[in-house]
């Protein structure tokens, strides 16, 4: 202990004597909380960390949810930033407004749960070289406020490229955007939006394609000022997600924006769609006159009701497939009477594909995926969700493409052991995703000992995998020891203390673990997360936690969240365990912590789900 703290004070008095231009390229190699650790720990650099600082182009909260203060005591520290990323679950309007100014040139602000559709003023008025803008908020009661504010907010945004809101609404709730066409930027080239009402969208597109046809004849806009009426914006990306998708809306879309580059369309519907209110071959088939098309992704979403495009068919898959033949990303979701021909066919059609993506297809199987020696050799990513007839053959046939770096079969239970030695051979492998394969502890031998740099690994449900599948996995002399970063064993019974030990002692750059819904977890696990240390600094790695509903562990978490445990935990999800009941005692934690967010209510890692439904302690 006394030699290092000689070696401290000995660095401390060497980093005066540097050079300020090697201090300078040092800080521009860090992110911003080793900025802040550096400040800390070296007087010699806390000088040069805020003058720094000042000069950073950009500010990055998204990875912690700051509360107020410390979001001021962060803020004044930037005084020339140029673009602003920002978790806000713990930030009210008045505290988000402080950021603004017109410096601002991209602004990203997620999980608004407290945030009001005012912001949309203060942001109008306040960001004038406002180029991006990225929201997400709670709906409030009444949806018509939402287009008031944002029609106000659009008449100063005259430089806006690119706007996304997300409007998470009540219930049945979705949000008019049909009076905003008038004072949609010229400059937009990007528009996302969820979630708006397909009637809405419609009136949308056509008053943007009357406008463009004749503004002088167009009477709907007398009363808008001459100053704001301009020609309507050259959208290339649209992103909507939607109460329906028919063959109206797609159509309406291609009359519209003839030179559309992206189209991103996602219904979430409360009831099966009736003729002619659906979307059918006619759709799909009008698509084709964007010949400038090169991602296309249309899904039937089963968030709200289960259901699907039954009258898309392989003739609609055939006939896109002819006439877009430039497409790079396909997404299609809830194609139910759609065959390998058709799926195919766009495979063997796209030559340039790079994402290949396919949700809840229950006709697709391992057909689609024959020949594809050269075929799709440019893929980059491939996802196949809940496809009930994918078998480990289709994986097989996957070897050609030497470019993959995503593979999710996510829900396809009869992939097993037998694939996957191909994937070993993937020198660019980076995220896979068994969750619910049939694979077991022979399979996980046989990842543990291949080269593929697979950083992100979900093995959730996977039930045939025990504690030994674990450690062969991770102690197999392959390279994903070394590149694992984000590990999913959630709802796998076959997992316990000696899995979690193993992973705390070998899987040393994991940052991002979850194990809900474990049951044979303890707090011997916790203690041996707690007591994980990277070999470089001594500090502990983790920084996000799932142990929801793992019923096995005691009031002893609390204890195991007190320094120094845990020092770069930023979120953990304690939902149904025995602590959760004290939460006195976690709001202490949290006050001594600021920026550690800890979720009560089952979400997913970081809250991308359910954040609007609650207040996580922390803030």
């Amino acid at each position: 202990m006394k030699g290092g703290n000689k070696v401290g004070a000995g660095g401390g008095r060497s980093l005066e004597g540097l050079p300020d231009t090697l201090i300078t390229e040092i800080l521009e190699k860090l992110d911003l909380e080793s900025l802040c650790s550096t400040a800390c720990a070296s007087r010699a650099f806390r000088s040069s960390v805020v003058q720094h600082l000042s000069t950073l182009p950009s500010l990055d909260l998204s990875v912690l949810a700051p509360n107020a203060q410390t979001l001021n005591h962060i803020l004044h520290r930037f005084s020339g930033v140029r673009s602003v990323t920002i978790d806000c679950l713990r930030l009210e309007t008045s505290s988000v407004i402080g950021i603004l100014g017109a410096n601002i040139q991209e602004l990203n602000l997620s999980k608004g749960c407290l945030l009001s559709y005012s912001l949309f003023t203060s942001i109008g008025r306040s960001c004038p070289n406002l180029r991006v803008l990225a929201l997400e908020l709670v709906g409030e009661q009444l949806p018509e406020l939402f287009e008031k504010n944002l029609v106000e907010m659009l008449k100063n945004l005259i430089q806006l490229e690119s706007l996304s809101l997300k409007i998470r609404g009540i219930e049945h709730d979705v949000y008019s955007i049909k009076s905003i066409q008038p004072f949609l930027p010229r400059s937009l080239r990007f528009l996302k939006l969820q979630q708006v009402g397909e009637q809405s969208a419609i009136q949308l597109l056509r008053e943007h394609l009357n406008v463009g046809n004749s503004l002088e004849s167009t009477s709907t806009f007398s009363s808008i000022p001459a100053a704001l009426l301009h020609p309507p914006t050259d959208l290339q990306h649209l992103s909507l997600v939607l109460d329906i998708v028919s063959d109206e809306l797609v159509i309406c879309i291609v009359n519209a924006l003839p030179l559309i580059v992206e189209l991103n369309l996602e219904d979430r519907t409360y009831k099966e769609p009736l003729m002619p209110h659906d979307l059918t071959n006619n759709g799909i088939q009008s698509l084709g006159s964007c010949r400038r098309l090169t991602a296309l992704s249309i899904v039937r979403s089963r968030q709200n009701y289960p259901v699907c495009f039954k009258r898309i068919n392989d003739l609609g898959m055939f006939l896109l497939s002819e006439n877009c033949r430039g497409l790079e990303s396909v997404t299609f979701g809830g194609f139910s009477t759609v065959t390998d021909a058709g799926f195919s066919a766009i495979l063997h059609s796209c030559r340039n594909l790079k994402r290949f993506e396919i949700r809840n297809a229950s006709l697709l199987s391992d057909l689609t995926f024959h020949s594809m020696a050269g075929a799709a050799d440019t893929l980059v990513e491939m996802k196949v969700f809940s496809c009930n007839l994918i078998t480990s053959e289709a994986v097989l046939q996957l070897a050609s493409c030497t470019r993959l770096e995503v593979l999710d079969l996510c829900g396809c239970r009869s992939i097993a052991d037998t694939c996957l030695g191909c994937l070993t051979f993937f020198n660019k492998l980076a995220t896979l995703n068994l969750s619910g394969a049939d694979v077991t502890d022979s399979g996980l031998a046989v990842l543990g000992g291949g080269r593929s740099p697979i950083a992100r690994l979900r093995l959730r449900g996977c039930r045939r995998i025990t504690d030994k599948g674990i450690s062969l996995l991770l102690l197999g002399g392959g390279t994903i020891s070394k590149t694992l970063a984000s590990l999913d064993v959630g709802y796998m019974p076959g997992i316990s203390d000696e899995a979690i030990y193993t992973i705390a002692s070998s899987a040393r750059a994991v940052t991002e673990l979850c194990m809900r819904y474990c049951f044979f977890v303890t707090d011997a696990s916790l203690k041996a997360l707690a007591l994980k240390r990277r070999p470089l600094d001594g500090t502990s790695p983790l920084k996000r936690l799932d142990v929801f509903h793992c019923p096995r562990l005691s009031v002893e978490l609390v204890g195991f969240l007190r320094k120094p445990s845990f020092l770069n935990l930023r979120w953990l999800g304690v939902g149904l365990t025995a602590a959760a009941s004290r939460k006195d005692d976690f709001a202490q934690i949290c006050k001594d912590r600021t920026w550690l967010t800890l979720c009560f209510d089952g979400c997913e890692i970081g809250c991308h789900d359910g954040w609007q439904f609650h207040r996580p302690q922390g803030g």
